[in-house]
């Protein structure tokens, strides 16, 4: 054991007689607790921000093109959610993201936006994608926000989220020449 810098916190390995590589995170979820296996402790939504939270970290290395997200977002709400949408943006700047989301403030993020909805039609099921217009766009995030009917408020709420979004990509855009450049 080693304490790792953290308040508590300490690192443990072990090591097993055949070699073979196998992570586990353990971790106490709180002072005075024992360690205990993540994958057995951590809700599905807190699985899924760590692995965002390892996703961001290893795009920069990794050459995968194209990065899946189903619902990373699930069990967060407004705030956490901006981050979210924001890690997402930031990967984005090296990978295609491809990201399933029912959480509007990551859905500002996206660069392109695609509603699916399905239709049943003589017994069978269909799926449809399209890509909305910006306009489509606020409306759909509106109605995430506030569900249907969307009421003006909710849109002028959604157009806020977009444009919030929007300056955030464009600082971040910034702030990233500017470190290329300078280094």
């Amino acid at each position: 054991e080693q304490r790792n810098g953290s308040s508590g916190g300490v690192r443990r390995w072990a090591f097993d007689k055949t070699g073979i590589d196998r992570v586990e995170f353990l971790l106490s979820p709180n002072p005075g607790e024992p360690v205990k296996p993540l994958a057995r402790i951590a809700s599905g939504g807190e699985s899924a921000r760590l692995l965002l939270a390892l996703k961001s970290i290893l795009s920069r290395v990794d050459e995968v093109p194209t990065l899946i997200f189903d619902e990373v977002d699930v069990g967060v709400g407004g705030r956490a959610g901006q981050v979210v949408g924001e890690k997402l943006w930031s990967i984005s700047e090296q990978h295609q993201v491809i990201c399933i989301t029912h959480l509007p403030q990551v859905a500002a993020f996206a660069d392109a936006h695609y509603a699916i909805s399905k239709h049943v039609s003589d017994n069978r099921t269909r799926t449809m994608v399209a890509q909305l217009s910006e306009e489509q766009r606020a409306e759909e995030i509106a109605a995430m926000l506030d569900g249907v009917p969307v009421s003006e408020h909710s849109r002028h709420s959604a157009r806020e989220m977009l444009e919030r979004a929007r300056s955030y990509k464009q600082r971040s855009s910034r702030e990233v020449t500017q470190t290329a450049l300078i280094s």
